[in-house]
């Protein structure tokens, strides 16, 4: 009885194990490599699937899922000869199963390596400062040779980012240098375009104040002149209307004399020629009223006004 049963147990072991073979579980957004005898037969799909064990076998599971792959710094020698060290970061997904088995041994290294040949051939063509300047443009050449060589790998290669261009340390520090001195330039023009700008609104401000105060000076000098005008009008008028004779506008003349030669810079003072006319005119009238002095005459005068002689009153005491 105990043969029997030693063979019964190593029949369901037996059969377990030929169960497990022949059913296969893949995981969505996987497939595996199914070859029979070592040749390729057929790529199982996500899902349940069935195969002929011991005679079937699973070469390689492969994720059909999107990849992120990081290479390491790469030393590239650019145009004017400067090595700059290069991090990339490749986005692929493999789109063939089968391809990506057979076709290359390891399309990941397939991959780095092709990287590091396409970016020295990219970068050898671009000196530095534009090498620092045209990350969109290297992504764009790199993408398209990986793209271009890695299909007929099953593989699309989505996208590809530098993720750091690192020059020597001794142009790093030049960089940083001549970074500096811009700044400092740019700060510098900026400064003088506000002192200039600044000087230019202040010489505006202070011609629109002088052009305000010269107007303002121009107006109230017309508005002097106008009520001087006016009042000389007046004047005249009042005088034409008084019908003043010339005895009295001579005496009005010689009343204004002394206000012409006040003040302390009048050093010389010039008589017009009217003044002979003003005396006389002044001297008949005056001599007309009465005696000029003490010297002048007891007598009594008769004028044409008066042709009688007029009584000396006594003296007031």
């Amino acid at each position: 009885m105990e043969p029997i049963i030693i063979v019964l147990i190593i029949l369901v072991v037996l059969v377990f194990i030929a169960l497990m073979k022949t059913v296969q579980v893949i995981p969505q957004a996987s497939a595996a490599i199914v070859e029979r005898f070592g040749r390729y037969t057929r790529t199982l799909n996500a899902g349940l699937n069935i195969v002929v064990p011991f005679i079937d076998s699973i070469r390689n599971r492969i994720d059909l899922r999107e990849q992120v792959v990081p290479f390491p710094p790469q030393p590239v020698i650019t145009q004017d000869n400067l090595v700059v060290n290069i991090d990339t970061v490749i986005y692929y997904q493999v789109t063939d199963a089968r391809a990506a088995t057979y076709e290359v041994s390891s399309f990941i290294q397939a991959i780095e390596q092709l990287t590091v040949t396409t970016l020295r051939n990219i970068i050898g063509g671009m000196d530095l400062e534009r090498t620092l300047t045209s990350r969109e443009e290297i992504n764009a050449a790199l993408r398209g040779v990986l793209d271009e060589a890695t299909g007929k790998w099953g593989i699309r290669v989505n996208r590809v980012e530098l993720k750091a261009i690192e020059p020597p340390t001794s142009i790093q520090d030049s960089m940083e240098k001549q970074m500096r001195a811009d700044r400092d330039k740019r700060a510098a023009i900026l400064t003088a375009e506000g002192i200039r700008q600044s000087q230019i609104l202040t010489a505006e401000g202070e011609k629109q104040s002088a052009i305000l105060r010269a107007e303002g000076e121009a107006r109230a000098a017309a508005l002097r002149a106008e009520g001087e005008a006016q009042a000389i009008r007046t004047v005249f008028e009042s005088i034409h209307a008084g019908d003043a004779d010339e005895k009295l506008l001579a005496y009005q003349y010689l009343q204004m004399l002394p206000k012409i030669a006040e003040g302390d810079a009048n050093k010389l003072w010039i008589v017009p020629s009217e003044i002979g006319d003003a005396l006389k005119g002044l001297s008949g009238a005056v001599g007309s009223l009465g005696p000029m002095g003490p010297g002048g005459g007891s007598g009594p005068r008769t004028t044409k006004e008066n042709p009688r002689p007029r009584r000396e009153q006594p003296p007031i005491d």
